[in-house]
């Protein structure tokens, strides 16, 4: 069965209950590694070469940390470094990802927004399956979310207001937002991957 977004966002809220003690340090060191690793590549257009290598391995750590804190499982800020263990597919599956949306997006925004919601599930995919490949996590991810990408994009239009909120507080709201939506995500990708498995 389907949850409806307000639902998955209580979920969310549930599995965040009692453990923003280590949410709030690990997706602080997150923001802190992809604020320095774009100013680096901003710096030195030649360091943009360490923004490909470490991007798709923080974004995998990230995405195994909020699997856990989204399932109750022991979640701990060593988990944003454990997407180095993977560092081939992350890497591959990083570029692969922004290369379909820029082309995408190339084409017309609409077309990018699309793509970048087709392939959202990714990293999740990658997460619970370190056998599986860059391009096979993203066609997975693709299949996964036929039919459920508005669902999606409705999901995550819903924290707009939080958003806008967060800036008054110079960014430092984002560190409690941020988690809220990735957890959010492992819920609607949980929700689908559950349905897909019916089939």
């Amino acid at each position: 069965m389907i949850n409806e977004n307000s639902t998955l966002r209580q979920m969310a809220r549930e599995s965040l209950k009692g453990k923003w003690n280590i949410v709030v340090p690990t997706f602080l060191v997150y923001f802190i590694i992809v604020g320095v690793i774009e100013y680096l590549g901003e710096q030195a257009p030649i360091l943009n070469v360490l923004t490909i290598i470490v991007s798709g391995p923080i974004v995998l750590g990230i995405s195994i940390f909020s699997l856990n804190i989204a399932r109750n499982k022991d979640a701990k800020i060593e988990q944003l470094f454990e997407g180095f263990r993977n560092f081939g597919t992350s890497i591959l599956a990083y570029v692969l990802m922004v290369l379909f949306i820029i082309l995408w997006t190339i084409l017309l925004i609409i077309p990018g927004i699309i793509a970048a919601i087709s392939y959202s599930m990714t990293f999740f995919i990658i997460a619970e399956d370190e056998t599986i490949g860059a391009y096979d996590a993203l066609k997975k991810s693709k299949e996964m979310m036929n039919g459920h990408k508005w669902k999606f994009f409705c999901l995550g239009f819903s924290f707009f207001g939080w958003f806008l909120l967060s800036i008054f507080t110079l960014g430092i709201g984002l560190l409690w937002l941020a988690p809220y939506v990735n957890v959010s995500y492992v819920k609607f990708y949980d929700d689908i991957k559950e349905v897909n498995a019916s089939k």
